[in-house]
């Protein structure tokens, strides 16, 4: 997995995981990569310096505590940030419930022609899907229709 920072036309900045530079090659010319912030469809990579530990002992540097004891709760930005994602990869994109796994698998092998779709999988699934070179992402929100 790779964090890419990316910037968008409008320049807002943000952060996203990928399998691998080339997935975000084939996302970013499938249309697929948006802005986080907006929604902008116009996406680069944005300079990043790298993230290196000291030692591979060395602990993560821990995250402040709220007022209510527990990690801190996400900004209004990024809320509104996960809201416009979610907006926008369910407006362009087929929920295909419990059978993400195999629907992404088909289209990776030729099975099936390839289309923007989101959906579940169990963590076995998606570990899979990754040491296959299927590219795929987690999403940070639960799909509406998996709401209620």
């Amino acid at each position: 997995m790779i964090k890419f920072t990316l910037k968008c036309k409008n320049d807002h900045q943000f952060e996203s995981w990928f399998q691998s530079a080339a997935a975000f090659d084939k996302l970013d010319a499938a249309g697929m990569v948006s802005c986080a912030v907006c929604g902008n469809g116009s996406v680069e990579k944005a300079m990043m310096a790298p993230s290196v530990r000291a030692s591979r002992n060395a602990a993560p540097a821990p995250q402040a505590p709220s007022a209510r004891g527990g990690l801190s709760a996400p900004t209004d930005d990024r809320a509104r940030a996960i809201a416009a994602l979610k907006r926008q990869v369910e407006e362009n994109s087929e929920y295909v419930g419990t059978s993400f796994a195999k629907r992404a698998r088909d289209m990776h092998d030729g099975v099936t022609p390839d289309r923007p779709i989101h959906g579940e999988a169990k963590p076995e699934e998606a570990r899979r899907l990754i040491e296959d070179g299927v590219p795929i992402l987690p999403l940070p929100f639960v799909p509406s229709r998996k709401s209620n």
